[in-house]
């Protein structure tokens, strides 16, 4: 069944209305017509079944059949303060990651990043861009709600930023004491920062500040992992720890209680 998500305020007690993009798509690409059944999501948690009652020009409006809690949000938050990488592998790592559930995502500038975004118009060119590809992965993978694509950051404000969070992990080629699933083993947080470098990992200097800030260093062990496969690895690990990829209808474990 078609999937779309929709404004809050567009949803009334009895209706939602369409608008945006979603229109052409819903018209000239689906071609779908009235009474056909789709669903709608509020971006907060909320799935509806909805007909279509009628078409305008740059509007849709459907009648709601049901509504109902969606239920395919993982059971923690994970906020990824991703490197940004060289060329498109940003594109990539925010599908893959909104895929596996992550809540947010924050691009970080840091000592070895290659890109160059010399403008705050820049950053949300880029940054617009960045969220409509989580929309799109969010909508194809039944989130419930569309993940939020920050602002690049400097490595310190970014650092500061994960502070709301209870748990923060750091991957480091050098860290050979603790393993990312020692680390998680007896730990029982609702929220988790994770920090992957660009192209070169981060530097000494950002390792050290990232410690002082309180966040743990992990190994993904002995193998070198790229940028864009290292986030994704990682945020694997964590849902599966804390029940992400649990069925429906499977109690979950102690540590998501």
């Amino acid at each position: 069944m078609p999937r779309f998500f929709v404004k809050p305020e567009n949803i009334l007690s009895d209706s939602i209305i369409i608008d945006g993009d979603d229109v052409k798509h819903i018209k000239n690409v689906l071609r779908l017509r009235c009474n056909d059944i789709i669903t709608l999501c509020d971006g907060m948690g909320t799935d509806f079944t909805a007909r279509i009652e009628k078409f305008e020009s740059n509007l849709i409006y459907a009648d709601i059949i049901d509504r109902r809690e969606n239920t395919t949000e993982p059971p923690i938050e994970v906020a990824l303060f991703q490197g940004i990488p060289k060329s498109d592998k940003m594109d990539l790592i925010i599908q893959k990651s909104v895929e596996l559930g992550v809540t947010r995502i924050v691009p970080v500038i840091t000592d070895r990043t290659v890109v160059v975004l010399r403008t705050e118009k820049d950053k949300a060119s880029k940054t617009n861009r960045w969220q409509r590809i989580a929309m799109e992965a969010a909508k194809q993978s039944n989130r419930g709600i569309i993940p939020i694509v920050d602002l690049p950051l400097d490595f310190n404000k970014a650092l500061e930023s994960a502070k709301e969070m209870q748990l923060g992990i750091i991957p480091y080629e050098k860290e050979n004491e603790k393993s990312l699933k020692v680390v998680l083993k007896d730990f029982s947080a609702k929220s988790i920062a994770v920090f992957i470098g660009p192209e070169g990992g981060f530097s000494q200097d950002e390792i050290d500040e990232a410690i002082s800030a309180g966040m743990k260093p992990v190994s993904l062990g002995p193998r070198i992992l790229r940028t864009e496969t290292a986030g994704i690895a990682v945020l694997s690990v964590v849902m599966y720890e804390f029940g992400g990829f649990d069925c429906l209808n499977e109690e979950r474990g102690s540590k998501t209680k």
